[in-house]
Formats: C-alpha cells, structure tokens, sequence
C-alpha cells in the first residue's frame, strides 16, 4: 500500500556529510511517521531518527547532534541529513513508515524501503 525509496547513500571521508531522501508513494495519508533504521554487518537493525506528522522528532543517542531528519509534504519526501560522519556509522539504511505503534522500534513499523549503502573511511 505504501512503497519507500531511498537514495542518496555513498562513499565519503569521516567528518563529512550526506544527504539520505525517501520518496514515498500510495497511501501515504495512512502513515503516522516516518524513520530512519541502520543495519551494519553481524549487528541487528537499529533506531537512528523519526519524525511524526504533527512534525516531533526522535534521535538515536549516537546521533543526536549530527544528524538531522526533515520532511517535505508536497513532496512525500524525508530526508536525513548526516554530518560529521564516522566510521562507526557505515551501514544499509532503511527508511521505513509506521501507523502508530512504536516509533523507535522496527516492530513499530509496516513499510520499508530496499536500503542504500552508506560508507565512512577515515
């Protein structure tokens, strides 16, 4: 019912910054937020930010300070802006859409995009 892209993930030196944007499409009208999910290899999938409708906003303890989530409504588009990377950040991330269960766990969430690769040398 609702389909999730992501891009803008690549390769880039730590201290620098990227941009992640999610295009959603379909009932988007259903969702009640929005979020940013981490997958790094032999690790489980992990919180990172979210945003709700009423446009409240959640971070991850890592990256509180550094990273910034939007959204763009005419747009159906959220973004995610990451600065001053590290390399502990590299990972899959996921945007994903929730209907209203649990906003900081991926159990609270019904949609998910194919992930874009996000890698930090130092």
């Amino acid at each position: 019912q609702v389909s999730l892209v992501e891009s803008g993930g690549g390769s880039v030196q730590a201290g620098s910054s990227l941009r992640l944007s999610c295009l959603a499409s379909g009932r988007t009208s259903s969702t009640y937020y929005m979020g940013w999910f981490r997958q790094a290899p032999g690790k489980e999938r992990e919180f990172v930010a979210a945003i709700t409708r009423s446009g409240g906003r959640f971070y991850a303890d890592s990256v509180q300070g550094r990273f910034t989530i939007s959204r763009d409504d005419a747009k159906n588009t959220v973004y995610l802006q990451m600065n001053s990377l590290k390399p502990e950040d590299m990972a899959v991330y996921y945007c994903a859409a929730g209907t209203g269960r649990a906003v900081g766990r991926p159990t609270g969430y019904d949609y998910w995009g194919q992930g874009t690769q996000v890698t930090v040398s130092s």
